[in-house]
């Protein structure tokens, strides 16, 4: 009878083994194939990262704060960030009462201002327009004069359609 006992305590031994090796195994390859996944989705992360900077650094190609070339013409004169300097000069125009002076059409709803700006070098600036309910774009020339007074001119402009 003791004989019987042992042997029932060794196969059920034997079966609680058994039962641990398969189930491990299968958690094994579940963590793998888990692991591998995310592997895949870090490399395709890092190639939209890779991708978006690309796109970043496409869309800085025309910008006054990376054209060297055109920076140095405001060498003499001091100033951190002339980007910045001159695009506070170009909204200050948008302070005047009614319609912004370089906008050559009428606001339709309300007064035409300026609201994005893009100096694309030392001498054009690329600016978006609205009055709430319509837009366009202008395109303008600027001088940053020795003494900081600023003119623009204007070059081009568009105004889009709306289309019912």
């Amino acid at each position: 009878m003791r004989n019987k006992i042992f042997l029932y305590l060794f196969l059920f031994t034997a079966l609680i083994c058994l039962y641990m090796v398969v189930s491990n195994s299968n958690m094994q390859k579940a963590k793998d194939s888990k692991i591998d996944r995310l592997e895949d989705t870090i490399t395709g992360f890092k190639d939209s990262l890779q991708n978006a900077q690309l796109k970043v650094l496409d869309m800085q190609y025309f910008s006054l704060e990376n054209n060297d070339d055109a920076l140095a013409y405001y060498d003499h004169l001091e100033l951190k960030d002339p980007s910045r300097y001159i695009s506070d000069k170009l909204l200050e125009t948008n302070e005047s009462k009614g319609d912004n002076p370089l906008i050559p059409y009428e606001g339709m709803e309300n007064d035409f201002k300026l609201n994005k700006i893009k100096i694309l070098n030392h001498k054009w600036i690329l600016a978006d327009f609205s009055d709430g309910k319509y837009w366009g774009e202008i395109l303008i020339k600027y001088e940053l004069k020795d003494d900081l007074g600023v003119d623009f001119t204007l070059i081009d402009h568009l105004l889009y359609t709306r289309s019912n």
